[in-house]
């Protein structure tokens, strides 16, 4: 997913950061196409023609390509305007749509995601996605990142993301610093030299080529005719001669002396690569607005030695001696670093075998290396889904029952309904077996347990455990109480030591204290069972988001009624075969049928809110004992 146009058979060759996004895009996504994978580009184009194309080829499945090559899908018409593209462009309306549609339409193992800030196809496809999300951040400016208007939809959105990829160090800290969470770097390739690109010449006596591609911000271009302008010229000066590529040519704002029109010349943008081959200087001389280090790699890995400004991502790139640096805007140095190199072979040699290692490693086969790797790590933390064929045999012979795993007693500070009154409730609504999750005590499941067979419905020992900053899980078929305030971790690691399953419930929902996504992924290997539904949820995208998180790493799906008043039993169940003990309980899950029914939260909650603040204690506890006493002669 790119959100940068993408027409024909490549993206669009526009400069800055569209071209470093869509070279990366079109030279991974071949090399993995070739080694055995089913690749499929999402982008939008400049093509109403594409548009159309892929719809219908969106309503027949016949998206992928069949011959092993990389397929294309265009899902929008956008217009971008001449040069360098910092921004993604505008969707129209109906992009989401047919974004959605497509995601729905396939089955995919990764969604990989290329700079996914709103609004753009990637990041509609992270709301729509089911498959495991990874995003790369190639190089985003500080201003960019910190001037996101929804900024925090959009950390929502990249909470969605399985994997975080940044193509430099500098790019990771900036991202990290405004949307926390792990990155990890992979540098991108760079192209080998075009076929029939002129050789640089050698050192000794030939006159160094020094080069400028116009690829950030104007004002880097007339800092470096600037600093040409107090190179030495003299009859014994070293000899020296300048290219600009550049679309846009010499202007108003960057006037070409006298004294340097013998030495400079102007050529467009389409002859980048070329003239990167026959360079000796690369100049890059960017203020930190709008900075190109895809740019300087590509220089480093053609031959040509960099002259950055002292910016993180040029330092990162030429560090160990690889390049000279000077000060953002300082012209007095940048030219006294241009007259050291033309002045001296032996020094202009030397930084350029400096650069020698990372040269070696620049290719894209290394970077798409990196991606599988990437790719199959995060694949392996899917859930088997294969479960035990002897126990599932066993339960064949079982009887179909209803089921919820989530409610709440007396024993929880937040609810009055008395253990007998949820038995009683859950006998007359048919529930075959319960879980009793009360808030941070076991005791009201102990009781309920102690009591249930008079009642004839199952009971699962369980507990709604408040971690200490990273929300709520519940463990079943406990035989302990766990102690609230421990980390999420540890909250786990107990339940497990009691042989119980780790049960997430209502994982996504915002306005319940809820473990985030980055906290979820670090103990998703552990997770037995997903809440997919819970009626309590207000907002139906929470409740979405769990089932796509369910689905995506096959983690076994479950619901419940999250019940703090008896009315509330039943608006849950799962139909599942009639189960003893955890194991024989999760093999029988993994068959089970959810039947939801919504429209009972205001009343729901409305009962709750009578039964435990508007009602006064003394009236609780006199209406608690003619409840149980009714429950018992029922």
């Amino acid at each position: 997913m790119t959100p940068y146009p993408w027409d024909g058979d490549g993206p669009d060759t526009t400069p800055g950061a569209a071209g470093e996004v869509g070279r990366a895009v079109a030279r991974t996504t071949a090399l993995l196409a070739r080694r055995g994978h089913r690749v499929l580009v999402v982008a939008p184009s400049t093509s109403a023609a594409a548009v159309r194309t892929t719809r219908r080829a969106i309503r027949a499945g016949e998206l992928f390509a069949q011959d092993g090559t990389v397929a294309v899908a265009a899902v929008g018409e956008v217009l971008t305007a001449p040069g360098p593209v910092r921004r993604s462009p505008g969707l129209p309306v109906d992009v989401a749509r047919t974004v959605e549609e497509l995601l729905g339409s396939v089955s995919l193992d990764i969604c990989h995601v290329h700079e996914p800030f709103a609004p753009s196809v990637p990041s509609v496809a992270l709301r729509h996605s089911r498959a495991l999300n990874v995003g790369t951040f190639h190089a985003p400016t500080e201003r960019h990142v910190a001037t996101q208007v929804t900024k925090k939809l959009v950390e929502r959105v990249f909470g969605r993301l399985d994997a975080r990829l940044a193509s430099f160090q500098a790019t990771a800290e900036l991202m990290g610093r405004h949307f926390p969470g792990r990155y990890e770097v992979v540098h991108p390739g760079a192209d080998p030299a075009p076929a029939g690109a002129t050789p640089r010449a050698t050192y000794a006596g030939a006159p160094v080529r020094l080069l400028f591609v116009d690829e950030e911000e104007r004002g880097a271009l007339r800092l470096f005719l600037r600093a040409l302008r107090r190179l030495d010229t003299g009859e014994l000066a070293a000899p020296w001669e300048a290219v600009v590529v550049s679309a846009r040519g010499p202007s108003s704002s960057t006037p070409l002396r006298h004294e340097l029109r013998e030495r400079v010349r102007f050529v467009g943008g389409a002859e980048a690569d070329a003239e990167l081959a026959a360079a000796h200087v690369l100049v890059c001389a960017s203020d930190g607005g709008a900075p190109a280090p895809g740019l300087l790699l590509r220089g480093l890995a053609a031959g040509a030695v960099p002259v950055a400004s002292r910016l993180p991502a040029y330092e990162e790139l030429t560090e160990d001696g690889a390049g000279l640096l000077f000060e953002p805007r300082d012209v007095d140095t940048l030219a006294a670093q241009l007259q050291r190199l033309v002045s001296d072979a032996a020094l202009l040699a030397r930084v350029r075998g400096a650069g020698q290692e990372l040269r070696d490693r620049s290719g894209w086969e290394r970077v798409t290396d990196d991606l599988e790797r990437v790719y199959g790590a995060v694949v392996a933390r899917r859930h088997d889904t294969t479960g035990d064929p002897e126990i599932r045999r066993r339960l064949q012979s079982r009887p179909l029952i209803d089921v919820d795993l989530h409610m709440h007693t007396d024993h929880s500070h937040d609810c009055a309904t008395p253990v007998e009154v949820l038995l009683a409730t859950a006998r007359d609504q048919g529930l075959g077996a319960i879980a009793v999750t009360d808030h941070n005590e076991i005791s009201g499941a102990l009781d309920a347990a102690e009591k249930c067979a008079e009642y004839g419905v199952k009971v699962i020992v369980a507990e709604e455990v408040k971690t200490a900053n990273q929300g709520e899980v519940i463990g079943l078929f406990l035989t302990e109480k766990i102690p609230r305030g421990l980390t999420l971790e540890e909250t786990v690691a107990e339940i497990k030591r009691q042989g119980g399953l780790v049960y997430v419930p209502h994982p996504f929902d915002r306005m319940h204290a809820v473990p985030d996504y980055e906290h979820l992924l670090t103990i998703v290997d552990d997770v037995d069972a997903l809440e997919i539904f819970n009626p309590r949820v207000a907002i139906g995208s929470f409740n979405e988001e769990a089932e796509r998180f369910a689905a995506k790493y096959r983690i076994v799906a479950a619901a419940g009624s999250d019940s703090h008043v008896a009315q509330g039993l039943g608006t849950v169940r799962i139909r599942m075969r009639d189960f003893d003990g955890p194991q024989e309980f999760l093999e029988s899950l993994r068959d089970a049928e959810i039947h939801t029914r919504r429209g009972t939260l205001l009343y729901v909650q409305a009962l709750k809110f009578l039964e435990t603040k508007a009602t006064p204690p003394a009236a609780r506890k006199a209406r608690r004992a003619r409840r149980v006493e009714r429950a018992r002669r029922s």
